[in-house]
C-alpha cells in the first residue's frame, strides 16, 4: 500500500511517499538532481513498488524547495539536514524497522557519500556525480572524460570496420600512435579539494558497507570511474551494467531492483 505524508526540516514541511513492507530493513531514496521523488519517468516510483512487493518498506521525499515540499532549494551540497529529517520520519513511520539502506543515483549518491554521519546502515551509489559546476557552464561545456574516450577509442580498435579501414590506409598512423599513448596513460588523481576528490575520499571512508552501482557508458559513471581507478576496498562493492542508460531506464530497471534487494537482504539477511 502507497500512502503519503510530511514531515519537519528546519520549519519547512517536506512531502514524502511511503510504500508500505514488513521487512526489518528499508529502503530511503534520494532523488538527484531536481527531480521530484517519482524520478525520471516515474522510475523511482516504479521502483519502489517492486521493492515494496518483496516485502521492504520504502520511502522517496522531495527536498527543499522541490516539488511539494517547502523551503528553498539550495542544491543536494546543502541536503544533508533533508536526509537526516526524512531518516528520522522514516523510523517514526517503522518503529520495527532495525536497518536502513540509502540509494542515491548521481549528484544524490555524491550527497549520501559526502553528508556524514547519517544514521544509515548501507549505501547504494549510483553513477556519483563528480563534475564541478564551473566545469559544466553552458559557454564552456565539459569533454568527455578521459575514461570514457579511452573506452570509445578501444571500441573503435575492435571494430571490424575500423580495421578494415587500417589495413587499406584509411587511417592515419601518425594520429593513431598519438591517440595509443594517450589512451594508455594513467587518469590523474582528483585534485586535493575538488568534488571528485572528497567523493572518492568518502566512499573510501565510508563506515557502513557501500555498493557502487555502475552504467559502464553513461558518461556521469565515467567520470567518477576515472577518478576511482582500481581501487580493491573490501567495504565497496562495485556492481556494473553494460548500458549508458544514467537512470536504469527499461531492462535495466530489472538490474537496479535486483541489486538493492541484495543490499537489503544483507542488511537484514533474515527476511
Amino acid at each position: 500500500m502507497r500512502h503519503l505524508l510530511t514531515f519537519d526540516c528546519d520549519g519547512a514541511a517536506l512531502a514524502a511517499t511511503i510504500d508500505d513492507g514488513v521487512g526489518a530493513a528499508g529502503l530511503l531514496i534520494i532523488s538527484g538532481g531536481n527531480e521530484v521523488r517519482s524520478g525520471a519517468h516515474r522510475g523511482m516510483a516504479m521502483l519502489a513498488a517492486e521493492i515494496a512487493a518483496a516485502g521492504y518498506p520504502v520511502m522517496r521525499f522531495d527536498r527543499r524547495g522541490i516539488g511539494d515540499s517547502e523551503g528553498e532549494n539550495a542544491g543536494y551540497l546543502s541536503s544533508r539536514n533533508d536526509i537526516v529529517a526524512a531518516i528520522v520520519a522514516f523510523k517514526h513511520a517503522y518503529p520495527s524497522m532495525t536497518r536502513i539502506v540509502a540509494f542515491g543515483n548521481c549528484d544524490a549518491a555524491s550527497a549520501l557519500a559526502l553528508h556524514k554521519p547519517l544514521a544509515i546502515d548501507a549505501l547504494v551509489l549510483a553513477n556519483p556525480w563528480t563534475l564541478e559546476d564551473a566545469e559544466q557552464s553552458e559557454s564552456a561545456p565539459a569533454l568527455p572524460p578521459a575514461s570514457a574516450i579511452r573506452a570509445r577509442y578501444w571500441q573503435r580498435l575492435r571494430d571490424p570496420a575500423s580495421l578494415m579501414r587500417l589495413m587499406r590506409g584509411g587511417v592515419n598512423l601518425s594520429k593513431l600512435a598519438s591517440g595509443l599513448r594517450q589512451i594508455a596513460a594513467p587518469t590523474p588523481a582528483p585534485a586535493p579539494g575538488s568534488l571528485a576528490s572528497r567523493v572518492v575520499g568518502a566512499i573510501g571512508a565510508a563506515s557502513q558497507p557501500v555498493t557502487l552501482l555502475i552504467a559502464k557508458h553513461d558518461r556521469t559513471a565515467q567520470q567518477f570511474m576515472g577518478h576511482w581507478g582500481d581501487r580493491a576496498d573490501p567495504n565497496v562493492r562495485c556492481m556494473t551494467i553494460d548500458s549508458g542508460s544514467h537512470s536504469f531506464a527499461g531492462d535495466d530497471a530489472q538490474w537496479l531492483t535486483k541489486q538493492l534487494l541484495v543490499a537489503l537482504r544483507d542488511a537484514a539477511p533474515t527476511l
